[in-house]
């Protein structure tokens, strides 16, 4: 491929050799060391390739051996040149190109988010402008160990970061905390306040891990919603057994039990399926960096509609972005039309939700150990309904009641001192 390349920037042709003795020709080339390639015979004489520097050797050996050369094909950058010389403004606009590409290249056209699943690439891009990193910024105002830095600390969630630039498009891979899903995002200090640690629902206890607090249960324990499970107060006692004071904390364990959850879910037997009548008006746009033009409109009469956007951003290679994009709108106009559905139907509908229902659980970390969900048909619905035997952490944050110790007062009367 890379001798292919040289040859087509120093250029060459293919030639046909005919007349008394071609084949003394091409022992003289052999003999000057005139390299030639892709030797064909052809109707009494020879054609090749040669490139255009031993082409303009070779009229002495033609001479010589009485042949006759002409040429059939030229190729390469040096017959390109002399053909469109006079055409200055081409190779001015071929000259403003490269130009234009290199002057893009020292700017980010694109910001890449990957891993991230909890934080959307919404978000993670408003908090980069907020830091000075945008699109459309040199390259060399780029300080990945800066942006990394700055995520690692606005986000506790997040354990691992990695930014780099990679061609025009600036890449950030995220590794969140996965035990963080779910749940709402911590404040930025610890709380103050003690806390306890109570059931959330009914259920027997299978498992306790107490990191700080006094644990209230133990494993096969039955609880009922509010129980305390872990007390946030720790008793102080004197030497003689006696309470005191307390010590509080912030409760902090993992504990388990199997739960149980009704699940119920109700569709009609008939229903709206939307009908496409073919109808529709299409708007063709392109942006330029942050500006868009628009041609067309999809503005229209119909009853009901539904716009559907494509666009696609210009790119050299996998990584070089360019800031031009296009695409199209399209609103497609649609009809409602009322279906009855076959038994076979409703049931993939409900097992459908079913599955959907369960995915969510087990994203939370939930197992479902059982169920007993079933299928029933009525007259003008359908519906699944049922228990789920579930195993689930149940605990949840509460404020430990304060408790003050009284103290005794000498009594002066009885003659004691302390």
């Amino acid at each position: 491929m890379i001798r292919a390349l040289v040859r087509s920037i120093r250029g060459y042709v293919r030639i046909r050799v005919e007349g008394y003795s071609p084949e003394r020709f091409l022992n003289m080339c052999t003999y000057h060391r005139i390299y030639i390639w892709d030797l064909t015979p052809v109707k009494g004489a020879y054609e090749m390739y040669m490139t255009l520097e031993d082409f303009r050797k070779i009229r002495p050996a033609a001479r010589k051996t009485h042949t006759k050369v002409c040429i059939v094909r030229r190729t390469g950058l040096p017959f390109f040149v002399r053909k469109y010389k006079k055409r200055k403004m081409f190779f001015a606009g071929l000259f403003l190109c490269a130009c234009l590409l290199k002057i893009y290249s020292l700017f980010i056209w694109d910001i890449h988010f990957a891993g991230n699943e909890k934080r959307t690439d919404e978000a993670l891009t408003e908090f980069l402008n907020s830091e000075g990193v945008s699109a459309f910024m040199p390259k060399s105002r780029v300080d990945c160990q800066g942006i990394v830095k700055a995520i690692r600390k606005e986000y506790n969630d997040i354990v691992w970061v990695s930014a780099s630039v990679d061609g025009s498009r600036l890449k950030i891979q995220i590794k969140e905390n996965e035990d963080t899903f779910g749940e709402e995002e911590e404040t930025a200090g610890q709380k103050e306040n003690p806390t306890d640690l109570t059931a959330s629902a009914d259920g027997v206890i299978t498992d306790i891990v107490t990191r700080s607090g006094v644990p209230q249960v133990h494993v096969g324990d039955q609880v009922k919603k509010g129980d305390i499970l872990v007390l946030g107060r720790i008793e102080v006692l004197s030497d003689s057994g006696e309470v005191a004071g307390y010590q509080y904390t912030q409760s902090d364990a993992d504990i388990y039990a199997d739960t149980e959850m009704e699940y119920s879910s109700t569709i009609p037997l008939t229903g709206k399926e939307k009908i496409y009548d073919g109808k529709e008006r299409k708007q063709v746009f392109a942006r330029i960096s942050n500006l868009t033009f628009s041609f067309g409109s999809i503005r229209n009469g119909y009853e009901h509609s539904e716009v559907v956007t494509g666009e696609k951003q210009l790119k050299l290679g996998d990584n070089f972005y360019l800031p031009f994009s296009w695409g199209t709108k399209t609103a497609k106009s649609y009809s409602f039309k009322t279906v009855k559905y076959t038994k076979e139907e409703i049931r993939r509908k409900l097992s459908a939700e079913f599955g959907s229902f369960c995915k969510e659980l087990e994203e939370k970390g939930i197992q479902i150990k059982q169920n007993d969900v079933k299928i029933q048909l009525d007259k003008n619905s359908a519906s699944a309904s049922g228990t789920l035997y579930l195993n689930e952490k149940i605990a949840r944050e509460s404020d430990t009641e304060i408790l003050t110790v009284e103290r005794k007062e000498t009594d002066e009367s009885d003659g004691t001192d302390d």
